[in-house]
């Protein structure tokens, strides 16, 4: 179904596609953006998605649409939906492959004029010190029973293991590790893909960024998440690797089945979903729990060895911190007020991040005056965004907002008439580094690819779901 020409305008920032019965909808889908940006997303089929989304049973508020929104496998990518807890359903293509896909964000002890003379130096070293590409193995040996163990404590097991120091995994979302994992639903199969990729950044969108803090929005938040002005930090930008990808493929596979077991139907096969509650259901939330888990070991070891590359060239006196890890490909439990009635909730987060606000019980102790860090990347030759959670994302978003700029242009779309030499060269006239394991990942990520990471910026800001902080340059690249 087209839905175009329903959409009706809130306000500046708000957007609705209100409710078609016959279409199967069980609510509203509301959309956050800009008149330029929602003219850009009609383009595509995301709108259409997050309107399937809206048919899934159970589902709680409305079906909703970030302003970073493009199209997906089955939900959008910038989706966000809630289902009831006890007779909703849980959607593998409400989390996606790539499970836990995340970002940590890393402040260090050194400036913007430190660094530039050794950038090259620094870069090539990180290049050598984390593996990256579509396969590869990384240098953390582990045996299957230390893998399983790591699919159940995440961080907090790189941390134990040398690998991190003593506070990392409390600046990680659910302390670098979600309850509740099984290690015994994820299959030998994806075990055996994820077991050498431990420290390893992966291909495609994903990302090490060196970068430096430009300017500063909100001196007060700014202060409490440790950045300042020329500051260094570091953008570590992927996920679960194969393991989480193979943990998604499994469950899409025996859910087509479980379907028809359980009576749904969806406009959309790739909507494929199952009730919370139930055996299927709850094995694939124990499975992708640990895949979240996985994910976070792998970016507390990139951390590990990013930090140690900074001491090769910088001394044993620079220093890294961990300032907030997050994630944006996750289902998780949590509680919220709907319709004035309080409801547990399974809350599908589908390249959204989660911001939640000053006071929240679920803030690290060292942030709750002024919120969660939320990070929004742009792409590798424009800005990043640190943003701080604010009221509204509890009240409207179930404590969402975007995850990133959102991509303008396909893969093949991006990489049409472009030359990589060229690209290389036109990031170095901006004074930008970049490493890459392929030409392809280069082209795929051109700056051209996405949409303008500060307008999306200015709709949550405007919206109330997060608060601008910091506004970060990219010095050094390195891809997949």
């Amino acid at each position: 179904m087209s839905v175009s020409h329903l959409i009706e305008q809130i306000d500046d920032y708000r957007w609705r596609i209100p409710r078609v019965e016959s279409a199967g909808m069980r609510t509203d889908v509301r959309v956050y953006a800009s008149r330029a940006i929602l003219d850009k997303v009609v383009k595509d089929s995301s709108l259409d998605q997050a309107v399937n989304v809206a048919c899934l049973p159970g589902i709680v508020g409305s079906s909703l649409a970030m302003p970073d929104i493009h199209q997906g496998y089955g939900f959008p990518i910038g989706g966000v939906a809630a289902t009831d807890f006890s007779s909703g359903v849980v959607s593998p293509g409400g989390v996606g492959f790539d499970i836990n896909c995340g970002v940590r964000l890393l402040g260090s002890n050194l400036n913007r004029g430190e660094v530039r003379p050794r950038l090259k130096e620094l870069v090539d070293q990180i290049f050598r010190d984390v593996p990256c590409g579509t396969g590869g193995s990384g240098f953390i040996k582990i045996n299957q029973k230390e893998l399983d163990d790591v699919l159940v404590e995440g961080a907090r097991w790189m941390v134990r293991h040398g690998y991190g120091e003593k506070h990392d995994a409390d600046y990680a979302e659910a302390g670098g590790a979600l309850a509740d994992a099984d290690p015994d639903k994820v299959s030998a199969r994806a075990k055996e893909r994820g077991r050498p990729q431990i420290g390893t950044l992966g291909s495609g969108n994903h990302f090490l960024e060196l970068q430096y803090v430009e300017r500063i929005e909100d001196e007060e938040a700014a202060q409490a998440f440790g950045l300042h002005q020329g500051q260094v930090v570091v953008l570590i930008h992927s996920g679960s690797r194969g393991l989480g990808h193979q943990v998604c493929t499994d469950f899409l596979r025996d859910m087509g089945p479980a379907m028809r077991k359980y009576g749904i139907e969806l406009p959309d096969r790739q909507l494929a979903c199952v009730p919370i509650t139930s055996n299927e259901g709850q094995n694939y939330l124990g499975a992708m729990r640990a895949a979240a888990n996985f994910a976070w070991a792998n970016r507390q070891g990139m951390t590990h060895f990013v930090r140690q590359a900074f001491q090769r060239i910088f001394s044993d006196d620079a220093r890294l911190k961990v300032i907030y890890d997050v994630c944006h490909n996750i289902a998780k439990h949590e509680r919220y007020e709907v319709d004035g009635k309080m409801r547990d909730v399974l809350v599908h987060r589908k390249g959204a991040t989660r911001a939640f606000p000053p006071g929240h019980p679920d803030v690290a102790p060292a942030y709750q005056k002024v919120g969660q860090p939320v990070f929004v990347p742009g792409s590798m030759g424009t800005a990043s965004w640190v943003l701080a959670g604010q009221a509204g994302s509890v009240t409207e978003t179930f404590g969402t907002c975007c995850h990133g700029a959102g991509r303008l242009l396909s893969r093949t779309a991006a990489k049409k008439g472009r030359d990589v030499k060229s690209v290389i060269k036109d990031l170095e006239r901006e004074g930008i580094l970049i490493r890459s394991g392929s030409k392809k990942g280069i082209l795929e990520e051109v700056p051209e690819a996405y949409k303008d990471v500060d307008e999306v910026i200015e709709v949550v800001h405007n919206a109330g779901l997060a608060k601008k902080v910091a506004r970060l340059r990219p010095m050094g690249v390195i891809k997949g």
